[in-house]
């Protein structure tokens, strides 16, 4: 699995501030590299001009660490939506540096939210709609390990 497999992809550069006493990437920094790279895909899939207009709600977050991140090195994280349910989606990561080792793996689960009536809310069909075309058919890297 490599990031060129996913629909979308954002790089991201290891700073001096991501790194813990051990010298490498901090495991809790992984958590925004990918809310990073989500923020900027949803933006993106659902031609959106402001993060605040993202209608979703982190349900739960996972990572596995495959191998630390330094500091300077080009990190680039492939992501897309593996799974739509009624009112949740699963997203898959892949971080990897730019030589092609694969530093860490991820899901996060998503619920669709309305804010102004601070509920969950079914996901609309043209999200549906707009995650098959702008994904070209992806449906997730099965098994994910």
């Amino acid at each position: 699995m490599i990031a060129a497999d996913f629909p979308y992809q954002h790089s991201i550069a290891v700073t001096f501030r991501d790194l813990d006493a051990m010298g490498h990437v901090n495991n809790a920094v992984y958590f925004t590299y990918l809310e990073t790279a989500r923020l900027h895909y949803l933006t993106h899939l659902l031609s959106l001009p402001d993060i605040r207009q993202i209608p979703v709600i982190m349900a739960n977050a996972s990572c596995s660490y495959k191998s630390p991140l330094f500091f300077g090195e080009a990190v680039l994280i492939g992501l897309g939506i593996s799974r739509m349910g009624t009112k949740s989606f699963i997203m898959q990561y892949v971080v990897e540096t730019s030589s092609g080792r694969v530093a860490a793996i991820a899901e996060t689960v998503q619920v669709m939210y309305d804010y102004a009536a601070a509920q969950t809310i079914p996901i609309p069909e043209w999200v549906r709609q707009r995650v098959q075309v702008v994904q070209n058919g992806w449906a997730g890297v099965s098994p994910f390990k």
